[in-house]
């Protein structure tokens, strides 16, 4: 987590009317020279200045194609580290990409830096070296990682996922990935960072979780991540041992409390949550994917949503007004607390540093990691787009 330097006292000192009002003035002033995108996850009165709210990489790809449109200069992201790094991967060169307060980090992207990374690599080959293993390990990273993390993907023949594609990836990876499957060829994915999307996924495969998937601990002593060579040669997902703080929260026990107080609720949950309780679950979805669930759901419907509390209240709040009830699946004040330094003293600081010319707190990705991490982005797209195509081929026209 970088560190932000504490705001000058007037920022504090203000009232929520007197910040609206001064945000208000500069975003009128500074015109379409800024964007603001605002993660699902932000708290309402950040998000009611947003020009796009979605997840993370949804928001990267509007925040470029507004550009294009408008010849903006700066993108404001209200969301964390790796997010505003994903819109600097896709933004031209001139755009600048803010983030309002440099703590807002993410702690699953954390847990894995480039340096465990490389060495996981290493091990891994070693490994197979001596068991004589003659397949490849094809390295998939969710979005939720850094871009050093990213590049390491595209640059070794992988790609980046989202919690909507996942299986999508694992399947391109599993057929060969860049390289046509050769006869009796054997593949192997590491899935960085977030081990319960990894096995989640997997297991919606059909594969057994218990025999074809292990953990990769990077803090292991012996730098083996914890396995020894004869599971590292049998299992076909190494996952890394990642999780999300807010989606870690939730317990199969608070599934059963839901349906013993709602026996008709549907619970529905992000595949960031325990593989123990996604099996409970449901259904499981990304977050656009929940959101949609609850938008098409019918009237006088119950669900218990297990993801951040903010979208969760968002949703539940437009869902009464079409008699479908929502609660979180668990009261344990399941929120993003990085996500939570961002506010309004930083929004309206970050505006009044450029209204003065200046850039603050700029996320910046080096050019060679951007090259790569693009590549793993593109290949995301390009398999999704093929996988949609496939199953909704178009109809010729005589």
């Amino acid at each position: 987590m970088l560190w932000q330097p504490p705001l000058a006292p007037k920022y504090h000192e203000m009232s929520e009317e007197q910040l609206i009002s001064a945000i208000t003035a500069r975003r009128k002033h500074l015109g379409d020279q800024v964007i603001i995108l605002g993660h699902h996850y932000q708290q309402d009165e950040v998000i009611a200045f947003a020009d796009f709210t979605g997840d993370s990489f949804k928001l990267s790809q509007l925040a470029a194609e507004r550009v294009r449109q408008t010849g903006a200069k700066y993108v404001i992201f209200c969301g964390v580290h790796f997010m505003a790094e994903s819109a600097d991967v896709l933004a031209p060169e001139d755009v600048s990409v803010i983030l309002p307060d440099l703590g807002a980090g993410c702690s699953m992207a954390d847990m894995a830096d480039h340096e465990q990374v490389l060495d996981a690599w290493d091990a891994i080959h070693q490994s197979f070296e001596k068991s004589n293993f003659r397949g490849r390990v094809i390295p998939i990273c969710y979005m939720n990682c850094t871009a050093a993390i990213k590049a390491f993907c595209g640059e070794h023949g992988g790609a980046v996922c989202t919690s909507s594609n996942c299986q999508r990836i694992f399947e391109w990876a599993l057929a060969g990935g860049t390289q046509p499957l050769r006869e009796g060829e054997e593949i192997k994915i590491l899935f960085m960072p977030d081990q319960h999307l990894g096995r989640n996924t997997a297991a919606m495969m059909g594969y057994d979780v218990i025999t074809q998937t292990a953990v990769w601990d990077p803090h292991d002593p012996d730098g083996r991540g914890g396995l020894d060579e004869q599971t590292i040669n049998d299992v076909t997902f190494l996952l890394w041992k990642g999780h999300c703080s807010v989606h870690k929260l939730f317990r199969p026990e608070h599934v059963d409390q839901a349906r013993a107080e709602w026996p008709d609720v549907h619970v529905m949950c992000h595949p960031e949550c325990a593989y123990e309780v996604c099996q409970k679950a449901d259904s499981t979805g990304s977050t656009e994917q929940i959101i949609a669930a609850v938008e098409n759901a019918k009237p006088g419907s119950r669900w218990a949503i297990g993801t951040e509390v903010h979208l969760v209240n968002r949703v539940a709040e437009r869902a009464n007004k079409r008699d479908v009830q929502v609660r979180i699946l668990s009261q344990c004040q399941c929120l993003c607390t990085t996500m939570y330094r961002i506010d309004l003293p930083h929004l309206l600081w970050v505006l009044d540093e450029l209204a003065a010319g200046r850039v603050v707190n700029q996320i910046k990705v080096e050019r060679a990691t951007s090259h790569w991490a693009n590549i793993a982005l593109d290949r995301m797209l390009k398999i999704t787009a093929a996988a949609k195509a496939q199953a909704s081929p178009s109809v010729p026209v005589d």
